[in-house]
C-alpha cells in the first residue's frame, strides 16, 4: 500500500476520539441506518437472492483458484482489442507508470498535465493523487462524495459514500470555501439543498470534463472473455471520464476479474441491491479497448498485485479477495458506526477493512495488527454480504497470527505466556485454583490500575467458586 495512511495511530487510539465527536457519531447513524433499510427491502425482493449469493461466491472462488490464468486471457484480449495492459506489483509501481503516462501525453506543457479521475479505490490504495501531485500533475475527483473529501482535505470513510461522515451544512461550507481555489468563482449564497450542492459540483467539473486529455478509472469487474471493463456508477460522471478524454488509464486490482459475460450477471444483480439498495445502477459502462472514433484513443490498463498474491496464498484469508466493494458489511456494523471510517487507518474500513488491510499491508505494525480485533464478532457482516465473506472466521484467524508475531500491548503478551504456562502445569494450575478459591472474598470486581482498567470500567470480574471444580469432583464422583 501507499504511505498516505503512515503515521496514523492505531484503530483502539483513534476510535477513542471518534467515538467522542458526537456530530460524527450523529452523521453515520442517520446515513447508516437509512441505507441499510433500503437495502432489506431491495434484497427481499428477489425469491433466489441466497441462490445468487451462493453463484456469487463460487464464481469468486472458482476465479481466484485460476486467477493467473484468468488474468493473462484479459491481457490478451484486451491488447487485442487496441488496448495496452501494464503490470504493477505494488504501490510505487502502478503510481509511476500512471505518471509516465500522464507527462508522456501532456509533454511539457504544465496545463495539460491533468487527469479526471472516476471513483477508484485502487488508486486510493496506491494514493496516487499525492503521488501525481508530487510529479506536477492535478487529479480531479469527480464523483460528488469523493469531490466534497477532496475539497476539503479530508480522507474517505466509506466504501460507497466517502463524505458520509459529513452533513449538508458541511458540505456547503467546503464548497463555498473551497471551490474558489480551483479557478472558478466560489459560488454565491449556496445554500444546503442537495439540488443546489449537486448543481454547484456540476458547475465546477464541466469544464474539467471538456478540458483533461486523460481520464483516469478503476473498474467493478473485468471479463476475462472479451477484455471488456466495467464500471458501474449513478451520478454520470464515471461515463464523462470514460468517454470525453483522449486517453484513459484504468487501474485496477487483480481480484477483480471475472472469467464470462454470464459471470458478469450475476454480480450486476447483487452489488446494486447491497450497496445502493437499486435494482439496477443508474450507469453501467463497458468499455473493451478502443474504437476509432468512439471514446478514447487511448486505452490503458494498469493491473495492480499490492499484497493480493500474498493474500491469495491464505486459504482462509483469502476470501476477502471476493469483495466487490457494495459496503454492506459496513450499514450494519456496530463498530463501524461508533467509531467510524476514520479510525480504521486505511482506505477501506469497517469489517472488510478489518481484514483486507492487514492482509495487504502486513501486521507488523501495531495499526494494522489492531485490525482484526476492531469487531465483536456479532456475523451481521457475514449475513450481509453479498458473496458470503465469513468476515468473523478471517479476523479470528488473523487475531492467532498476531499473537503469534508477538504484536500486540505488553501486558497481554505476558498475560497469555503466564496462561500457557499454567495450562501446560497441571499440578500449578490446581494449586492456583484453590489459592484463588480461599481468597475470592478478597478480590476486587473491578481493577483500579494497570492496563484491563478500561475493561472492568464496563463490567465486573467474574466472582470464583467457593471451590475448585477438580477438588468437588473428587468429592462428589462415584
Amino acid at each position: 500500500m501507499s504511505d498516505t495512511y503512515l503515521g496514523m495511530p492505531s484503530f483502539p487510539e483513534a476510535a477513542r476520539e471518534s467515538t467522542k465527536d458526537t456530530r460524527l457519531r450523529a452523521n453515520l447513524t442517520h446515513a447508516t441506518h437509512t441505507i441499510r433499510d433500503k437495502r432489506a427491502k431491495a434484497v427481499a425482493e428477489l425469491d433466489d437472492w441466497a441462490r445468487l449469493r451462493e453463484a456469487g461466491k463460487r464464481i469468486k472462488d472458482e476465479t481466484l483458484r485460476h486467477l493467473d490464468e484468468h488474468l493473462i486471457r484479459l491481457e490478451q484480449q484486451v491488447v487485442a482489442a487496441g488496448g495496452t495492459v501494464h503490470w504493477a506489483a505494488d504501490a510505487a509501481e502502478a503510481n509511476r507508470i500512471v505518471a509516465d503516462l500522464v507527462k508522456a501525453i501532456g509533454g511539457a506543457d504544465p496545463d495539460k498535465r491533468e487527469v479526471v479521475k472516476v471513483k477508484s479505490m485502487a488508486t486510493q490504495e496506491i494514493g496516487l493523487n499525492e503521488a501525481l501531485e508530487a510529479e506536477g500533475i492535478a487529479a480531479y475527483e469527480t464523483d460528488l462524495a469523493e469531490l466534497i473529501v477532496q475539497l476539503g482535505d479530508d480522507r474517505p470513510s466509506h466504501i460507497l459514500v466517502p463524505a458520509i461522515h459529513r452533513n449538508r451544512g458541511e458540505v456547503r461550507e467546503i464548497f463555498a470555501e473551497k471551490m474558489g481555489e480551483w479557478g472558478r468563482p466560489a459560488p454565491e449564497n449556496l445554500t444546503d439543498r442537495p439540488a443546489d450542492l449537486a448543481e454547484a459540483a456540476r458547475l465546477h467539473l464541466r469544464e474539467k470534463f471538456l478540458r483533461a486529455k486523460v481520464g483516469v478509472s478503476g473498474a467493478n469487474f473485468m471479463v476475462a472473455e472479451t477484455g471488456t471493463l466495467v464500471v458501474v456508477e449513478s451520478e454520470g460522471n464515471g461515463r464523462m471520464c470514460l468517454t470525453l478524454p483522449e486517453t484513459l488509464i484504468s487501474v485496477v486490482g487483480i481480484e477483480k476479474v471475472v472469467p464470462t459475460w454470464r459471470d458478469l450477471e450475476v454480480f450486476l444483480q447483487l452489488l446494486p441491491r447491497s450497496s445502493t439498495a437499486e435494482r439496477m445502477n443508474p450507469y453501467t459502462s463497458t468499455w473493451t479497448g478502443t474504437t476509432d472514433g468512439d471514446g478514447p484513443k487511448e486505452f490503458h490498463l494498469v493491473l495492480l498485485d499490492n499484497g493480493r498474491t500474498a493474500t491469495l496464498a491464505d486459504e482462509v484469508g483469502r476470501q476477502a479477495l471476493r469483495c466487490i466493494r457494495c459496503s454492506a458489511c459496513l450499514n450494519v456494523c456496530p463498530v463501524y458506526e461508533r467509531a467510524g471510517g476514520h479510525a480504521y487507518g486505511s482506505v477501506y474500513p469497517g469489517p472488510i477493512g478489518a481484514i483486507l488491510t492487514p492482509q495487504l499491508r502486513g501486521t507488523a505494525s501495531a495499526v494494522d495488527a489492531s485490525l482484526p480485533f476492531a469487531s465483536t464478532l456479532c456475523g451481521a457482516c457475514y449475513e450481509v454480504c453479498p458473496v458470503a465473506i465469513d468476515i468473523p472466521e478471517v479476523l479470528v484467524h488473523l487475531r492467532e497470527q498476531v499473537a503469534e508475531e508477538g504484536v500486540g500491548h505488553r501486558a497481554e503478551r505476558a498475560a497469555i505466556g503466564a496462561a500457557t504456562w499454567l495450562l501446560d502445569h497441571p499440578a500449578a494450575l490446581g494449586a492456583a485454583e484453590r489459592v484463588a478459591a480461599k481468597t475470592r472474598k478478597l478480590h476486587p470486581k473491578r481493577l483500579p490500575v494497570g492496563p484491563a482498567k478500561a475493561w472492568t470500567d464496563s463490567r465486573d470480574l467474574p466472582e470464583f467458586p467457593a471451590e475448585p471444580f477438580r477438588d468437588w469432583w473428587k468429592k462428589n464422583r462415584r
